[in-house]
């Protein structure tokens, strides 16, 4: 059992760079164009993009460390090009608010005014039952209790109380 070391396989692309850039590129940006049309509850507490960025990046680094690319920097590359174009679309939102619709969903109310909304509950598939195991964790026992309920594009929840007198 030998310990030399492939120094050549470990930092010499097996692939070009370039065709890395590319392939993550397109995973990103059609993974992001999924998720974006996704029901946002499935993504629980973390945003879409989140989700996506840790999942890629897990892979990437799996793959950059194993042999399914032939080195390290492949793997580094491809981290890179996830991690930028994650920075690239954040930055877009932030610069440009008209690209915001199109790079994060727009909250959806559940709940104005005491009345449930069942329209939007229905076009998120959100039952009945785990709206109120929501709105139980923001203790809250009855929809009357509500002034605004909604999901937000993260996928989170937000409740707004009615004062009480």
């Amino acid at each position: 059992m030998g310990l030399s070391v492939d120094w050549n396989s470990v930092f010499i692309p097996a692939i070009g760079l370039a065709e890395v850039i590319v392939r993550a590129s397109l995973m990103y940006l059609g993974l992001f164009i999924i998720l974006r049309v996704m029901a946002r509850r499935q993504a629980g507490h973390f945003g879409p993009a989140d989700l996506l960025v840790i999942v890629l990046i897990a892979d990437a680094a799996q793959n950059g460390l194993g042999k399914d690319y032939g080195s390290v920097t492949e793997g580094l590359t491809l981290v890179l090009t996830i991690v930028a174009w994650e920075y690239l679309l954040d930055w877009l939102s932030w610069r440009f608010p008209r690209t915001r619709p199109y790079l994060s969903p727009p909250s959806l109310t559940l709940i104005r005014d005491g009345r449930l909304i069942s329209q939007n509950l229905r076009k998120e598939m959100i039952t009945e039952d785990e709206l109120k195991a929501q709105l139980r964790e923001h203790e809250v026992e009855d929809y009357a209790d509500i002034r605004l309920a909604t999901l937000e594009g993260d996928g989170r929840l937000s409740v707004l109380k009615r004062k009480m007198k």
